[in-house]
């Protein structure tokens, strides 16, 4: 059995420590930016986050292709976390710079500025993603490096909620400006430490056969042949339009079906909580299950969860949060065992076909994972018209509450489970996947 060292996974999980200490602050902070402090208008900066969002889903099996023919002295995936790193960060505070431009031109900067950003995220995310399979080959070590590596996230996610806002007006003093350049500075320097850290402390361990000729399309023909690759890209965005009901909804929810708008912060603190403690615990609770079996239960519970918060009156603050937190524990346990199951596909792909397409199969799971966060983004608002949902009103009809509390709890436990479901289809178990590794290697 290869084991990796505390350190090491330490270092993996610092390098999506570092997306997140960009990623998750721009996705926090940008729409209220462009708004009501860069001075976008609303329509542009909606069609402006759709387009790039496009072009952003498209670019990921590009990149990950370019990393999997990517030969250098440091690997194949591990150096992107030193070549894009300082850009990254540069990208990301030009992004909240503020030109003394005119409405066209500012408009023009923005898309110019955001398609950098997504560009040079996409560049260092999706090589890291593939950089698990180069460190060990052994499928326990995979599953507990990625739950080190969430646990990290989650902690990144927390600090954010925690300390971003403050520092924007601490930095800014009043000066809304030069608090978002200033906080994101702090945070893009923070993550280019994170990237160099994982970059000097991990090492590519296995020794990946550079893939036969081919391009892009070759590639994605022979994944589309792949049992296990098709059960994962369909239900990354099924799973993902239920995440973002769920957490996309929360604010609707606190403020109007439980009419507590001062615990708008709890929610969100305690759900990041739970989501450090859920990708912790992730393998002493469930480990020593079938990995698969593991993440099929997880979606199970978490579902029927979600669902009983439904049928729960909205006078029961102190029940529904306790469920809260455990949806929220739940959903970071079983991202552990999902990503480990994406290794998984890579050996099989290559087992299959004899292609090592880490790269290209990671982006393609990214690529779901994006189109589910636009697919659930637009159903939020449709599904939010239908009930009858009016902005800015202080009472909302039975139906629009109806919804609103559906989106949060129902709709999402139905997703949960559905999940859950298509797991009966992934051929993967964790007989199959040493058989399949004892072949690979």
């Amino acid at each position: 059995m290869e084991v990796l060292k505390i350190k090491e996974k330490i270092a993996y999980g610092a390098g999506d420590a570092g997306c997140a200490f960009v990623w998750q602050t721009v996705m926090l902070f940008l729409a209220f930016f462009y708004t009501d402090v860069y001075g976008l208008s609303p329509a542009h900066m909606g069609t402006m986050f759709l387009i790039v969002r496009i072009l952003d889903a498209i670019t990921d099996p590009l990149i990950g292709s370019l990393a999997d023919r990517t030969k250098s002295k440091f690997g194949r995936y591990r150096p992107y976390l030193l070549w894009v790193a300082v850009p990254f960060a540069i990208s990301c505070v030009l992004v909240f710079y503020t030109p003394d431009f005119g409405e066209k031109g500012k408009l023009i900067y923005a898309y110019a500025s955001y398609i950098s950003l997504t560009l040079m995220y996409t560049l260092i995310n999706v090589p890291y993603c593939a950089m698990a399979n180069t460190l060990s080959s052994d499928s326990d070590e995979r599953t507990s490096l990625q739950s080190y590596r969430f646990t990290m996230t989650s902690i990144a996610g927390l600090v954010i909620v925690l300390l971003a806002m403050k520092l924007v007006d601490y930095i800014g003093d009043g000066n809304m400006q030069l608090g978002y350049i200033g906080a994101m500075s702090v945070m893009s320097s923070i993550s280019v430490i994170l990237f160099l850290f994982c970059f000097f402390n991990v090492k590519e361990k296995i020794d990946v056969q550079h893939i036969k000729s081919g391009n892009l399309k070759s590639d994605l023909k022979h994944l589309s042949k792949n049992p296990a690759w098709r059960v994962l890209f369909i239900q990354n965005i099924i799973m993902l339009v239920g995440f973002v009901l769920k957490d996309a909804v929360i604010i609707y929810y606190v403020v109007s079906v439980l009419k507590r708008p001062e615990l708008i912060t709890l929610f969100m603190v305690l759900g990041k909580l739970a989501g450090v403690c859920g990708a912790m615990l992730a393998v002493p609770l469930f480990g020593k299950l079938d990995k698969v079996k593991a993440y099929q239960l997880i979606n199970y519970i978490m579902g029927m969860f979600a669902i009983l918060m439904f049928y729960i009156p909205s006078n029961q603050v102190n029940l529904l949060i306790a469920l809260m937190v455990i949806v929220n524990f739940l959903k970071m346990a079983a991202s552990p065992f999902l990503w480990s199951m994406m290794s998984d596909v890579v050996d099989y792909e290559k087992h299959l076909s004899g292609r090592s397409l880490g790269g290209v199969i990671f982006s393609t799971n990214l690529f779901s994972i994006k189109f589910g966060v636009a697919l659930g983004g637009a159903m939020l608002g449709w599904l939010l018209a239908f009930g009858g949902y009016v902005g800015g009103a202080e009472v909302q009809s039975e139906s629009a509450l109806t919804m609103i509390n559906a989106l949060f709890t129902l709709i999402p436990g139905a997703i949960f489970i559905a999940v859950a479901a298509m797991v009966n289809f992934y051929p993967l178990t964790e007989r199959r996947v040493r058989e399949v590794r004892d072949g690979v290697n």
